[in-house]
């Protein structure tokens, strides 16, 4: 992965995202973080392949788990609309019936 994109999908992400990327970076001691109160910076183009590899294997796991919440959300979604609105029109029906017997 060209760094450019990492970097760019490394900066869109949440800071709970941030926190495992800087573990993964302090696991490799020879990684220099430079923080400041505005966040911590990382020269990307002195880490060693390793760490370049298990970063992409990293966002690419957040990338697959987000498909996958995607898809689960829509799913219930779809089960809720087909089965609990679909019943509160049925309950609505039956009343409505037994009000004008």
């Amino acid at each position: 992965m060209d760094l450019e994109i990492l970097k760019t999908k490394i900066e869109k992400m949440s800071k709970n995202h941030h926190i495992e990327i800087l573990k993964i970076l302090k696991k490799n001691g020879n990684v220099k973080l430079n923080e400041n109160k505005s966040g911590v910076y990382v020269n990307l183009s002195f880490l060693p392949n390793e760490t370049l590899s298990e970063l992409e294997n990293y966002l690419n796991y957040i990338e697959d788990q987000e498909i996958s919440l995607i898809t689960l959300e829509n799913q219930k979604e779809e089960f809720k609309n087909t089965f609990f609105i679909e019943k509160e029109v049925k309950e609505d029906t039956l009343c409505y019936s037994s009000i004008s017997k």
